[in-house]
């Protein structure tokens, strides 16, 4: 069977935050409003369009310039995402839980700066982590750029149509000078977080079949699919339309003790075990309690919860399982981030 392996994304199933979001809107005038209208031109990109080169969550390469612009730094980036972690509940035990358990990773699109600061708050592992590498410090700014850029921000709040934003993104910001940092990023989305969970495999010896991936969002796409083509498990908690499309298993919760719950039987008893028990869940959960052979631990602290819904996602529920999931996800996360893609 080989030795199992736990990989998540951060931001959704660890966290609340969506750092980059509130970066854009500390540090960038209406911040908050160009990040989702550049988020959803992301989402055009990659899910529509699917332009050759482009990946969900470049996002985070697309902004660096007007963040630069607006003083963003090193220094000031650390400190503000190291004040600003704020946990799915219990997302700190279920990391230390299964990092306990089996070879445990965080696979993110979030810029390391945040992972760093996320690592140092619940003691995972950072070398451990995947992640958007980002030294805003590398390229200067000049002041006639920095007024361009604050002109091309007024702009995209004031017009947001897919050309005009296509010609500021691929002809007037890479014609500056400061255009030159946006092509150093290389984001950990989409195919990024695939090609890191290859590395994972290859580092280590792991079976792909042995993966179990957690994960939200548009960049969790190509990871679920690598799962569960590989005979993994997928598993969205708390996602978006995306990440249900794609995954296997649908968890609607408020903490994260059940991912804990399931990565436990994973490791113990594999892939079709937790299918079995999750088909039977979703039926009738106090008898898959029962049931099945689970960590009595676990099992009093969820009983002491709010029991989650959790369901095999099949083309017959999908629908109604994405609006679940996804009205669920901006009570927990807010309405602005858990509206993003």
């Amino acid at each position: 069977m080989g030795r199992k392996i736990f990989i998540s994304d951060c931001e959704g199933p660890i966290s609340i935050n969506d750092n980059a979001f509130e970066l854009a809107g500390h540090f960038i005038d209406d911040g908050e409003k160009f990040f989702a209208i550049v988020s959803k031109y992301d989402d055009i990109l990659a899910d529509e369009i699917r332009r050759p080169g482009y990946n969900a969550g470049d996002t985070l390469k697309l902004i660096v310039p007007f963040l630069k612009a607006y003083g963003a730094t090193n220094r000031n980036i650390i400190e503000f995402s190291a004040k600003n972690v704020l946990l799915i509940p219990k997302a700190k035990d279920t990391l230390q839980f299964v990092n306990r358990i089996m070879p445990s990773f965080i696979v993110s699109t979030s810029y390391e700066h945040y992972i760093r600061a996320l690592c140092d708050l619940t003691g995972f592992p950072y070398k451990n982590t995947y992640s958007t590498k980002l030294d805003i410090d590398s390229h200067p700014i000049s002041a006639e750029e920095k007024e361009r850029l604050m002109e091309l921000r007024k702009i995209i709040i004031e017009n947001p149509d897919f050309d005009v934003l296509d010609k500021i993104f691929w002809k007037d910001i890479p014609s500056m000078e400061i255009g030159k940092i946006v092509n150093e990023v290389k984001t950990v989305g989409g195919e990024g977080k695939k090609e890191a969970i290859r590395e994972i495999l290859n580092k280590h010896g792991f079976k792909a079949s042995n993966v179990m991936y957690v994960g939200d969002s548009i960049t969790d796409v190509q990871p679920f699919q690598f799962a569960r083509e590989s005979g993994g498990l997928a598993i969205s908690f708390n996602g978006n339309e995306y990440a249900i499309r794609e995954a296997e298993i649908a968890i609607i919760a408020d903490n994260t003790l059940i991912i804990s719950l399931i990565a436990d039987l994973f490791n113990k008893f594999g892939r079709n075990y937790v299918i079995e028990f999750v088909t039977d869940f979703s039926i009738k959960p106090d008898s898959a309690f029962k049931n099945y052979r689970i960590n009595l631990d676990l099992l009093e602290k969820i009983q002491n919860t709010k029991i989650p819904k959790m369901a095999i996602i099949t083309k017959q529920n999908a629908e109604k399982l994405i609006k679940k999931s996804t009205m669920f996800r901006k009570k927990v996360r807010g309405e602005s981030i858990g509206g993003l893609g």
